[in-house]
């Protein structure tokens, strides 16, 4: 969950993979974590769109669809919920005053946002000689 947070999370492969069904598996990741792993990946999400926030050129959208939301609706109540400010709010106290934020097309070509690009910078190959 750490690695593929911002992808979709499904409870049953999770589980599977560790072994346990999945209601034996929230009972255990709560009693090692302290919250259900639906929070936790929520949480985790929402530091990374803190992290996205404060440093990125970004819409709130954006960030939204980057750390795996697929609601606009359900990434801001969690975000106030473990922040207690909206995106907006955040994003704006952040930069105030602080260094320029990096232009977004960076973020997302680093992050594999653009579809259809290799987002690789490798000196290309050449033509084997004969």
């Amino acid at each position: 969950m750490d690695r593929d947070w911002a992808q979709p999370l499904d409870l049953n492969a999770v589980a599977a993979i560790a072994g346990y069904s999945p209601y034996h598996f929230i009972r255990l990741f709560k009693q090692a974590y302290g919250e259900s792993p639906g929070r936790y990946l929520s949480r985790r999400r929402v530091e990374r769109a803190q992290d996205l926030l404060r440093s990125a050129n970004l819409t709130v959208s954006e960030v939204c669809t980057a750390v795996g939301f697929e609601s606009l609706g359900s990434f801001c109540t969690r975000f106030k919920q473990f922040t207690g400010q909206t995106p907006t709010q955040f994003r704006d106290a952040a930069l105030r005053g602080g260094p320029a934020p990096v232009p977004g097309c960076f973020v997302l070509l680093w992050a594999g946002g653009f579809d259809g690009g290799d987002a690789s910078f490798e000196k290309p190959t050449s033509p084997a000689r004969s």
